[in-house]
């Protein structure tokens, strides 16, 4: 049923895409400010060098929005995917893995606000609209004391504020989306608004093919904030974030999903040393799925609504020395699913109680040679009553029903979790990093595939579904020479991870409403090495990386308890990137990825019962599907008018139109038993794309 419902989504992303070009109208009238707290971009050779902190990078939004993609639509998050150690789930998938983690294992906080999902049109593009945003650091798995709740990766983005001095209006017109921007100064004592949206009109697109003209696709995202000077040592922030998506295949599917952001935060300076910030964030993911099969309808539910509060305290005594320590507590509130299938309305909702508190301490130990950041966190998790849990056997039956008040604890787990990262500089241009961190999640998606979709299911911890840990160590070298033109980074790293869950053989997301049921649990590793090598200066510039990696699961009832690859394993992993600056006025750019195929699992048997064909899988991922590869291509022309720049934009995505697996399955040919076949789905050949800007200089 569900599988069906993910083709019709495929043969829709096709047609989104199947034009021959695309093309954009933007006009702007700004200049671009800068917040009053500013993370720096560590895209410099000298600042990728002081970085202390072990496995970030500190993403200059710019640079990675303006590289090629799909339809020409700049995206932060794609652009991270050109990052050593961080992989797309696949060619128009939104999710992206880190370090071998999947992209449920990945935290995603906009201005502090966890957001789930963050995709447009099944993964296409992000939900994060790149004008909106300001600051990007992801942090591969190793993060400092007062970040928690990812596994494998987490990406803080910061949204851009208004501009204290003038007004300023934007907005761009394309074949797919319309965008528009707003800000300015409220008052005279420095208080600022901005606001940005973007919203589709894929509707004529659709309506134009007769087969598909009664569906409907279409998206829309909103990003807003206001800074409020009370006194020139107390600002409160103001900021909302909503993006929403239908699709409507008539007869068959309607899939709705949105994501919607609210915080105030108070920043208060206390002292010339001590900055204090107040923060008070709700956010909700919801989801719904219909499904028409012979004219019977099946619909599913979901969400997952965190309400969080936390207090952080930073005090700098000199310019050597930083505490960091703080506090948080979250009611989360989570609905696995509800289904509704002809009379039948079952659903599995849950509760559960989250506190942390944490303190992190960087001090410079050596003047200029030898830094250390160290810290700890304790997470507390508290499933709590008012629904049903169970007790389950080994075959995954329900043996026992339990119910508690709402109040109840039913199960709290704990998790100390230290986090050090030391950095010792070696003469002028080299330093030594080594880092450990303990990581817990309490959140997971559980899905049929390696791909995040909307319709897939969420669970959290129970009184047995544990909270996932892992431990993470890393060591790494970075150096620059011939006054930054070149710099060169390694790292190795080793992941353990503990309470990895996956199916039980024969199950998915659909076979039971309680989702214990459906699972297993074991350990997970992964482990292997980023290279990466920069030419930061001259008329080519860009960069090359190289992972080698290792995914690996083991649990108890799967792949007879032995070791076995990982569904989101890609052994190899090589990019380029190359930015050439023709002349003056035309820039071109280029990127360029190869990644080992899938793992997966083929027919080890088949046979025949009441005239149907059943397979027999026998080890797990023993197979891949083959290798993804793509080269994408951009060129701009810049033309300075009296009061206006010019910017011609072209692109060209998959430019030697090398079709890539999206999908594999396997099925009986013509001549019946003993002629099973592999059929590869694809997505997109080649899209070349057109945009012309114009902004007020």
């Amino acid at each position: 049923m569900f599988a069906k419902a993910r083709n019709m989504c495929c043969v829709l992303a096709l047609l989104l895409v199947g034009s021959t070009a695309s093309a954009q109208f933007h006009v702007e009238d700004r200049e671009d400010s800068l917040s009053e707290v500013v993370v720096t971009s560590s895209q410099t050779p000298q600042r990728r060098l002081e970085e202390l902190q072990t496995g970030v990078e500190r993403v200059d939004v710019s640079t990675v929005a303006g590289l090629p993609t799909l339809v020409g639509e700049r995206d932060v998050v794609r652009g991270l995917e050109l990052l050593p150690g961080v992989k797309s789930e696949g060619e128009g998938m939104g999710g992206f893995q880190v370090r071998g983690g999947t992209s449920a294992q990945n935290l995603i906080l906009l201005d502090g606000a966890p957001v789930y999902n963050a995709s447009h049109a099944m993964g296409l593009f992000s939900s994060f609209n790149a004008d909106a945003l300001q600051t990007a650091s992801l942090y591969k798995g190793l993060m400092p004391a007062h970040l928690g709740g990812g596994l494998s990766g987490l990406l803080e983005l910061g949204s851009r504020h208004g501009d204290p001095e003038r007004h300023h209006f934007s907005y761009s017109i394309g074949l797919l989306s319309a965008k528009a921007a707003v800000d300015g100064p409220i008052g005279q004592d420095g208080s600022t608004y901005q606001a940005a949206v973007r919203r589709s009109y894929l509707e004529p697109f659709i309506k134009a093919n007769r087969k598909y003209a009664s569906n409907s696709v279409g998206f829309y995202d909103v990003n807003a904030n206001a800074d409020l000077w009370f006194s020139e040592h107390d600002r409160l922030t103001v900021s909302v974030f909503r993006s929403h998506d239908l699709i409507d295949v008539e007869d068959l599917l309607k899939l709705a999903w949105n994501n919607t952001a609210l915080g105030l935060t108070w920043l208060h300076r206390a002292t010339d040393n001590r900055l204090v910030r107040t923060q008070l964030v709700a956010s909700e993911f919801l989801n719904k799925t219909g499904v028409e099969v012979y004219h019977l309808y099946y619909g599913m539910k979901g969400y997952i609504r965190p309400f969080t509060l936390r207090h952080q305290q930073i005090w700098t005594p000199n310019s050597h020395h930083s505490v960091n320590l703080g506090a948080e507590s979250t009611l989360l509130q989570l609905q696995s699913a509800q289904w509704n299938i002809l009379s039948l309305d079952e659903r599995e909702q849950r509760n559960a109680w989250t506190s942390s508190v944490w303190m992190g301490d960087n001090i410079e130990i050596l003047p200029q040679r030898l830094q250390l950041s160290a810290g700890l966190r304790l997470d507390l998790f508290s499933a709590l009553g008012g629904r049903p849990y169970y007790h389950i056997d080994g075959e995954g039956n329900i043996t026992d029903t339990l119910h508690f008040s709402n109040t109840y604890l039913v199960k709290t787990y704990t998790s100390l979790q230290p986090r050090m990262s030391l950095r010792w500089k070696i003469g002028q241009n080299q330093v030594v990093r080594a880092g450990y961190s303990r990581t817990m999640q309490s959140i997971q998606a559980l899905r049929n595939s390696s791909m995040a979709l909307p319709f897939d299911r969420y669970t959290m911890a129970s009184n047995i579904v544990r909270p996932q840990l892992a431990d993470q160590m890393a060591v790494g070298w970075a150096t620059a020479i011939r006054e930054g033109r070149y710099d060169f980074t390694a790292e190795a790293y080793w992941k353990d991870m503990h309470h990895v869950y996956d199916y039980r053989d024969g199950k998915s997301f659909q076979s039971a409403v309680e989702i214990e049921r459906l699972l297993l649990g074991g350990r997970g590793r992964a482990y292997g090495l980023e290279l990466c090598a920069r030419k930061n200066s001259g008329l080519l510039t860009g960069w090359a990386a190289y992972t080698l990696s290792w995914v690996e699961n083991k649990i108890p009832g799967i792949n007879d308890g032995d070791w076995y690859t990982a569904p989101n394993d890609r052994r190899h992993d090589l990019l380029c990137v190359a930015i050439c600056q023709l002349s003056t006025a035309w820039q071109m750019t280029a990127t360029w990825r190869y990644t080992s195929g899938q793992a997966m699992t083929p027919p080890y048997a088949k046979y025949q019962m009441d005239g149907e064909i059943y397979y027999y899988y026998h080890r797990r991922n023993e197979s891949r599907a083959p290798a993804f590869h793509r080269l994408d291509l951009g060129l701009t022309h810049t033309h300075q008018l009296s009061k206006w720049q010019r910017v011609w934009a072209f692109g060209l995505y998959n430019a030697y139109y090398h079709y890539n697996p999206f999908i594999v399955h396997f099925e009986e040919g013509s001549n019946g038993l003993g002629h099973t076949r592999a059929v590869v789905t694809t997505l997109f050949g080649i899209i070349p794309s057109v945009s012309l800007s114009l902004k007020r200089i």
